[in-house]
């Protein structure tokens, strides 16, 4: 798999019920697009498929201690 782009994270954070407006979906892929890059060379053989999606809550939740 290749770096995602925002038009192909919206579709995907949709379907996993995370809707994500433009913005959004520039940050996560620009915060994504880097570890995609860097598995290049095993791409296809990772399960990220919905990765971006959960980006914005993995961000939003709170550390108990």
């Amino acid at each position: 798999m290749t770096r995602l782009t925002p038009k192909e994270i919206k579709p995907m954070a949709q379907v996993a019920g995370v809707p994500v407006d433009d913005e959004i979906a520039t940050r996560i892929s620009n915060s994504i697009g880097p570890a995609f890059e860097g598995f290049a060379a095993i791409a296809g053989t990772l399960p990220f498929d919905l990765e971006p999606a959960l980006y914005p809550i993995a961000q939003t939740q709170k550390v108990s201690k």
